[in-house]
Parts: structure tokens; C-alpha cells; sequence
């Protein structure tokens, strides 16, 4: 789960939400769709933005954001999101009832962000009791919250370092997945049957600590060789993943067990055995 992108639920609807300039931003059709139960959120707000221009002469994609959020095929796409203004205006032009009990829970996920700007350690907090109630271990968690710190490590070097947005970090991501597992991050994905699933959430312990060790590789790389723009930065990931990879391969031969199974960390384990070529 990235940190700064998570899925929010409300009376058991998805309402997937970014954080962009330090506060949260939602999906304007998963709230429509939250509120009018339409089949159709897409069709059901545009009809509502045509609607409201020619009845008050407001513009309601003025207050929206093109934001990048992961769409139910895993991959992500340009939506229209909002802030909590945002969303409490575009909400008072949706004639439902359930708009009031929407308000309250928009402005508590609205105050806990605010908390978390204040304490990020409440961020932290929070991501561990979830996890906690979904029924990982703490020694899990632990791993799981590490990478997550790696991660982001590795993505603000990526960010000073003249590479570019979501789709460059995929490439150098998807570089480093296969150096280290053989596989890159959708392979890895399609090997272990997910589809809108977190990857990394589904991984065992073994698997998050060679992803942690090929990012981290990667990171003290890039910083060793002071890797600027896309093309040396793509070398340093291969490099990092290379690192992941031969550690991988020799516990496998020394183990005789693999690391990478299709299995579901909450799952029963799978066999690992195998015969070392």
C-alpha cells in the first residue's frame, strides 16, 4: 500500500482518495456512486455537471483535479478528484439522503489528516492497526511498514534526480522486480492470482525483505554513483535488483525451498520445495 494513496470505505462503498499538496483528495465519481448507488457514476456525473452549468452557471470541473488513481483493471488512470470543499460543493448538488451521514464521515477523514500533517506518527499508527485487524503478525507489520519507509526513500532520490513522474517510477520499479524476482510487479501479480489486490500486501515475510533489499540496493546505489536522469537511474535499479536477486537465488539453492510462491501470506503456506538446477 503506498502511503500517500489509499481506498476509503463508506457503508461498504470504495471511495479511493490521493493525498496532492499535503491533503486529501477523492474521487468524484466513487462519491457519486456512494450516494446515488447509480450504476452508471461516470454518465451520472457528467449529466450532473451539464445539469448544474445550465441551471446555476457553475463550472463544477473547476474544483476538480485530474489525479491518477488505480482503476478496478490495476492500472491507473486520470479521474476527477476534489478536496473536502471540493467534494462538500459538489455534494449539496446531489439530491440524496445520504448525503448528511457523507458530510460526517468526509470531515472525520478530513480532521484525521490534519492530525497525522501535525503527527505523522499517527499516520503510522493507523496503517498498523489495520493491518493488525486484517490479521497480520506484528513481526509482519513491522517488515511491511519498513518497506514502505524504503520505498518512499527511494522514490524522493528518484524525484531529485531529474526522472520523471508515476510512469518513469514504474519502469524503474518494474527494472528492479525482475532483476530481483524474475518477474516485474504485474507478472508478480498475475503469478499469485491478484488482480486490484496490493502486491506487497500479499507477499511473506522472505519476499518483502528481498523487495526492501533491492530497493534499498538501489537507493545507496543511485546515491554512490550520483545517478541523474532516467537512463542511469534504470541502469542503478537494474543494479539494485541484480543485488536482490543473487541473494534470493543462493538462499533458494542453500534452502532447497523458493522464495517467490503464488501463496497469500494470510493464506496457508504453499510447498516451497524444489529441486536447484
Amino acid at each position: 500500500m503506498d502511503i500517500s494513496t489509499k481506498v476509503a470505505i463508506f457503508k461498504g462503498k470504495r471511495v479511493r482518495k490521493i493525498i496532492y499538496q499535503n491533503e486529501w483528495y477523492f474521487s468524484v465519481v466513487d462519491v457519486v456512486e456512494a450516494l446515488t448507488d447509480s450504476n452508471k457514476p461516470r454518465v451520472y456525473w457528467n449529466a450532473m455537471k451539464t445539469r448544474v452549468h445550465a441551471s446555476e452557471g457553475i463550472e463544477l470541473s473547476t474544483i476538480c483535479r485530474q489525479l491518477k488513481l488505480e482503476a478496478s483493471d490495476g492500472k491507473k488512470y486520470e479521474t476527477d478528484c476534489a478536496n473536502t470543499e471540493g467534494v462538500f460543493r459538489i455534494i449539496q448538488s446531489i439530491p440524496s439522503p445520504k448525503a448528511e451521514p457523507f458530510k460526517r464521515w468526509l470531515a472525520r477523514v478530513g480532521y484525521e489528516r490534519v492530525q497525522e500533517i501535525e503527527d505523522p506518527e499517527l499516520a503510522t499508527k493507523r496503517t498498523r492497526a489495520l493491518y493488525k485487524a486484517k490479521g497480520y503478525s506484528d513481526s509482519w507489520i513491522e517488515k511491511r511498514i519498513r518497506g514502505i519507509a524504503i520505498r518512499e526513500e527511494l522514490t524522493d532520490e528518484w524525484k531529485h534526480r531529474d526522472v520523471g513522474g508515476d510512469r518513469e517510477y514504474a519502469i524503474l520499479t518494474a527494472e528492479i522486480s525482475q532483476a530481483t524476482f524474475g518477474m516485474t510487479p504485474s507478472e508478480y501479480k498475475k503469478f499469485k492470482g491478484l488482480a486490484r489486490e496490493n502486491l506487497r500486501d500479499h507477499m511473506d515475510d522472505l519476499e518483502l525483505i528481498f523487495t526492501m533489499l533491492g530497493e534499498a540496493s538501489t537507493t545507496r546505489i543511485t546515491r554512490g554513483k550520483n545517478s541523474q536522469g532516467f537512463p542511469k537511474n534504470k541502469q542503478a535499479a537494474r543494479q539494485g535488483g541484480t543485488i536482490a536477486g543473487n541473494a534470493k537465488r543462493e538462499l533458494e539453492q542453500k534452502s532447497g525451498q523458493r522464495v517467490s510462491t503464488p501463496g497469500n501470506y494470510l493464506k496457508s503456506p504453499q510447498d516451497r520445495s524444489f529441486s536447484p538446477q
